[in-house]
């Protein structure tokens, strides 16, 4: 029997997420997110399926972007990654879902996400899931992308 959770990461743990994702092709930016979980601006959650990691998404309490994060009022939604094999069965939707919840219960009222355009299938989720408000229209060095904002409902997070 299939035994999912879904859990605050663990500094210690961290390293279980090259499961999810290619750590050791991004070390910079592994770093960087360890380090921004350990000075608390990031809680990192993990969707586990019978202990294997198979999805994260973490929250960011301040990312000096109003249009990402305003203390108190808007927290930022980044990195939803679920590992490839896992994708189209639910997953991220699950994870929207329980991140939105937490957001809900630390007493924010709005949650920012950022997505890329030509990610479609990301895109129509995070609109289904109510990401409907388009508070930046623009580029990065990555490309074209949108900032999204969902306004939460006090009583379930929806």
């Amino acid at each position: 029997m299939q035994n999912d959770t879904i859990t605050k990461l663990k500094p210690e743990d961290y390293h279980k997420c090259s499961n999810i994702w290619s750590m050791e092709k991004k070390p910079e930016l592994a770093q960087y997110f360890y380090k921004d979980m350990i000075s608390g601006n990031r809680a990192i959650y993990v969707y586990a399926v019978n202990g294997e990691y198979l999805a994260e998404g973490s929250l960011v309490f301040e990312r000096n972007d109003p249009e990402y994060s305003i203390p108190g009022q808007r927290i930022y939604f980044s990195r939803l990654v679920v590992k490839e094999e896992y994708r189209g069965q639910g997953i991220g939707s699950v994870m929207i879902d329980f991140i939105v919840k937490q957001a809900a219960e630390m007493g924010y009222r709005e949650i920012s996400i950022g997505v890329d355009k030509k990610n479609t299938g990301a895109l129509r989720l995070y609109q289904k899931k109510g990401f409907n408000e388009i508070v930046f229209d623009g580029e990065d060095e990555d490309g074209p992308y949108y900032k999204l904002l969902k306004r939460i409902d006090d009583t379930h997070g929806e």
